[in-house]
């Protein structure tokens, strides 16, 4: 009886033993990957800080007025200077107008596939190829929300105001959650904004909607995947993109007007994706020295990450 009984005790032992040190390498090898993550983590966040004070460097140098939002969008790290200082919104303000478009499509109230005809008096100077084109050429709406983003198409921007309706698209920009961005006139309405009316916009605002669009929340996902696609087939990149390299991939949206200068926009990289707002109202004679400005800031942002 005592020989089964030892017989017994080997045999469980044998069973139980490898498991028993299985269990206790993991959980040596749980412990030591724990204990990694952890210094990584201080390093960074240690480095977040050493690049905070860089960006701080940078915004003493510019010779303006600037608002700066840096945002790590894995860990929530974020640099914050003059969020709530209001700006022209210049052709910012082409961001909220496209998303409240595609949210007017998912409500039935404006149709992508609908052909419109260029009209003379849709026509408006700056930004765009529609101002050359002849009355009468046909384009979809889907074309024009296009090009009102990566071509920056003033004339486009003033067609989709037309057919969604300044007052819908207020109403829209209050549903994303936007607190200081109105339309008040039309995009390059040059007269009424010698009259004093402006459209303005924040830093904030642009990062809440930019936010909301990465995260999928900004109205539901299709809303906030349309309007990431358009984004990133922005063709002006002599700002956040410019000092980058040519493979990584930015979804961002200019602005440029007298005495201001913008870009909003996400960044992904293979080591994090990151969100760089930075509004400005310059005192030069061009806005060579904003967009300067406005590069250097994506710049080391990028290094932060590459580093």
């Amino acid at each position: 009886m005592q020989g089964k009984r030892n017989i017994l005790i080997i045999l469980l032992l044998a069973v139980l033993l490898p498991a028993v040190t299985v269990f206790s390498y993991r959980k040596i090898l749980d412990y030591d990957k724990a204990r990694k993550i952890r210094i990584l983590s201080e390093r960074r966040k240690a480095a977040w800080g050493d690049f905070n004070r860089q960006l701080l460097s940078e915004i003493r140098k510019f010779k303006g007025e600037p608002a700066v939002i840096v945002k790590d969008l894995e860990s929530d790290w974020e640099f914050v200077y003059a969020k709530n200082k209001l700006f022209p919104s210049a052709s910012l303000v082409k961001i909220p107008i496209m998303a409240a478009s595609f949210l007017a499509v998912e409500q039935g109230r404006l149709d992508l596939g609908r052909v419109i005809a260029l009209k003379s008096s849709d026509k408006l100077t700056g930004s765009g190829i529609l101002k050359s084109m002849p009355a009468g050429s046909t384009f979809s709406v889907e074309r024009l929300i296009g090009l009102m983003i990566y071509d920056s198409d003033n004339t486009a921007a003033n067609i989709i105001t037309n057919l969604v309706g300044i007052d819908y698209l207020n109403n829209a920009f209050k549903e994303f959650g936007l607190k200081d961005t109105e339309l008040l006139r039309k995009v390059a309405d040059y007269r009424s904004r010698r009259q004093g009316i402006e459209n303005y916009t924040t830093a904030e605002d642009m990062a809440l909607l930019l936010e909301k669009m990465y995260r999928r929340t900004l109205a539901n996902r299709s809303v906030s995947d349309r309007c990431i696609s358009v984004l990133k087939l922005t063709h002006l990149n002599d700002r956040i993109p410019k000092y980058l390299p040519a493979d990584i991939t930015v979804a961002h949206k200019t602005g440029l007007e007298r005495n201001v200068c913008h870009d909003a926009g996400i960044v992904f990289t293979p080591r994090g994706n990151f969100l760089i707002c930075v509004l400005t109202r310059y005192k030069n004679s061009g806005s060579n020295p904003a967009k300067e400005f406005i590069a250097r800031v994506a710049l080391l942002t990028y290094n932060f990450y590459e580093k």
